[in-house]
């Protein structure tokens, strides 16, 4: 279905300054230099030296260095998801979620490698078994109890990781099983200290490691806590009406104080808890449905069985903690005067924010809306009324899925090619900023299609809840 309309309504919007493309690089460049700079210690501290002596010193000296590059990754790792503004908003959180998790499994990595030569080394000097020697360790070295429960910590962390484990978990239960890392981190401090003497070797060391975590403990605690409590007091936020979409989606709607304040587009998201209840510390995202207002918050989710499916029972009144905005699904990113949103599913909800809150001219916005059935398609009334007023071309692509082929079209359509189909319904698609929100294969399908179908990277706007 095509719904064209001659009505073009201009608004004017509050601009907020875009990000510097540069912060992207001085943030990766940062955590390689801290890499280096351990390295540079280690190197200052006589590493180098100690490895031509026995073969027990020098397992015991890659040992060091491994564990120090482990430590020094696992404060990145920490870093890298304490949300902080101009780093989540130069990566996303997506590409942040993937680079966490790749510097996660690399520190994790060196850590065993770090346990593994030192007991070896240590054995070999003391002429001790392997497994004599690492009780040694456990039960008289200082901190090293302490220690262990922190290697007990951040396996736990590193095992439910494992996209089979996260499939397998609720995001609450994982997000609550992940908050283990930080606990990992506090546990190995004092063996650190107490054992490792490249701590404290020199005054360089010592004041590069007290900085490094300070600078992760400060910005966890600034933007993981006190940033959110602080705006949560601030505006005051709760539910004013919940609303039913359809049998399994609901839409919530929020007031508060000076909400215009907040530094949020259409197009991000925020992690909710509702103080409903038992459970209100488990914290879900869910995108902005409509561009926020001085005087309003919408969102709208899918019962998808976990936390979501609370949001129906939601009363009026019912107090708000938030977390965010997060996201760079933004209008920020496009390069040009026409787009094009790709939407499946639950993932309409920042594409109907997005049109409702971009400029366009009529013709120039086009909306492929994806989903199971009639009954499935959500803000059906509000699209049309964007569609009449604002000249929105929308496409509605309704049916079950493609057989036969990873692809996002429906059954209906299986006769085109996903590429083909793309420049039917838009044939200047390369000319268009294109966004894309839905179920990962989804996506994936889709941006496949979009590339072959001529859409520039930079053109190319998505963003995954990925954890």
């Amino acid at each position: 279905m095509v719904t064209v309309a001659p009505v073009h309504e201009v608004r004017s919007r509050v601009r907020r300054k875009a990000t510097p493309r540069w912060w992207r690089e001085a943030a990766g460049l940062a955590c390689w230099t801290s890499v280096l700079a351990v390295v540079a210690l280690w190197l200052w501290g006589r590493g180098l030296q100690s490895l031509g002596s026995t073969t027990g010193d020098v397992l015991t000296t890659l040992g060091r260095l491994t564990g120090l590059v482990a430590a020094d990754l696992l404060l990145v790792q920490v870093f890298l998801m304490a949300r902080v503004p101009l780093i989540e908003r130069s990566y996303g959180q997506d590409e942040l979620a993937r680079r966490h998790r790749l510097v996660g499994f690399w520190s994790f990595n060196l850590l065993v490698v770090h346990i593994v030569l030192v007991t070896l080394g240590y054995a070999a000097g003391d002429g001790r078994g392997v497994l004599s020697e690492l009780w040694t360790f456990v039960t008289t070295y200082a901190g090293m109890l302490l220690a262990t429960a922190a290697t007990a910590a951040l396996i736990l962390v590193t095992v439910t990781s494992i996209r089979v484990a996260r499939r397998k978990l609720r995001y609450e239960s994982w997000h609550l099983l992940h908050l283990y890392a930080y606990l990992g981190v506090g546990l190995s401090v004092p063996h650190e200290i107490w054992t490792g003497a490249d701590f404290s070797t020199s005054r360089a060391a010592t004041l590069y490691w007290w900085s490094i975590y300070a600078v992760a403990a400060g910005a966890v605690l600034t933007f993981r806590v006190v940033l959110p409590l602080s705006r949560t007091l601030r505006h005051g936020i709760t539910v004013t009406s919940v609303i039913r979409e359809s049998p399994d989606v609901v839409t919530v709607r929020m007031g508060g104080r000076g909400l215009h304040k907040l530094p949020a587009r259409a197009g991000q998201f925020f992690v909710w808890r509702f103080l409903d209840g038992p459970g209100w510390s488990r914290g879900n995202p869910y995108s902005l449905s409509a561009p926020p207002r001085h005087d309003r918050l919408q969102i709208t989710a899918k019962d998808l069985g976990d936390n979501s499916s609370s949001l129906a029972r939601l009363r009026p009144g019912t107090r708000v903690l938030i977390e965010g905005p997060y996201g760079r699904l933004t209008g920020e990113r496009r390069t040009g005067s026409r787009v094009t949103m790709l939407a499946c599913g639950i993932g309409i909800t920042p594409m109907r924010a997005l049109l409702e809150d971009l400029e366009y001219e009529e013709g120039h916005a086009v909306l492929i809306y994806r989903a199971r059935s009639e009954k499935d398609i959500v803000f059906r009334s509000e699209l049309d009324d964007l569609a009449a007023r604002r000249g929105v071309v929308v496409h509605y692509l309704v049916g079950p899925r493609a057989v036969g082929r990873d692809s996002w079209l429906p059954q209906a359509a299986a006769r085109w090619s996903d590429r083909d189909a793309l420049l039917h319904l838009v044939p200047d698609l390369a000319r268009h900023d294109l966004f894309v929100c839905g179920p990962d294969a989804w996506m994936d399908a889709a941006c496949s299609a979009a590339r072959a179908a001529g859409v520039p990277a930079g053109q190319l706007h998505q963003e995954r809840f990925t954890w």
